[in-house]
């Protein structure tokens, strides 16, 4: 079932038009620039800037804040635009997991996920679905959990000892 779609109030001007052109030329360049050969699948410059040990896990989501930046200007719905924000999360916290976040680079592709969701929610005005917000409780319910992981050892560890000291 398509996403309804919303009312644009103006069309795109040209110089948005212009920075869209431009991200895409630079998402493709990071997420799949070149065709793996005997394959379809594609692959970009993002995981060979991985091995670039501090600024090459930067480059990726630096450029994913300019698409989020964008998708702020043309008003695509703020749920869309957490779920953009938690893709470039994801991408910055694992791809900075030395050799394992290089790997994932080739197979998460943040940059094109999110222009994927830049352009279906500015050019085609559709409106954030069920799928945006499943995506996005379901990951802040992660987060909670894995913040809430300290404070559940450090109780269970009180306890253990406390009980010792009784």
């Amino acid at each position: 079932m398509a996403s309804p779609r919303a009312a644009r109030t103006q069309p795109l001007s040209a110089a948005q038009l212009a920075r869209l052109e431009v991200l895409r030329r630079v998402a493709r360049f990071l997420d799949s620039a070149v065709t793996v050969p005997g394959t379809s699948y594609r692959v970009g410059l993002d995981p060979v800037l991985g091995l670039v040990p501090g600024l090459g896990d930067l480059i990726s989501p630096i450029f994913g804040l300019g698409i989020l930046w964008q998708a702020y200007d043309l008003g695509v719905p703020k749920i869309v635009q957490i779920r953009m924000l938690f893709n470039i999360a994801i991408d910055a916290i694992v791809g900075a997991v030395p050799l394992f976040g290089d790997l994932f680079d080739f197979v998460w592709k943040a940059n094109l996920k999110n222009l994927a969701l830049l352009e279906r929610h500015s050019e085609q005005g559709y409106r954030a679905s069920a799928g945006d917000w499943l995506f996005v409780v379901v990951l802040t319910l992660l987060v909670i959990a894995v913040a809430a992981i300290p404070f559940v050892v450090a109780g269970w560890a009180l306890a253990a000892i406390g009980g010792r000291l009784f």
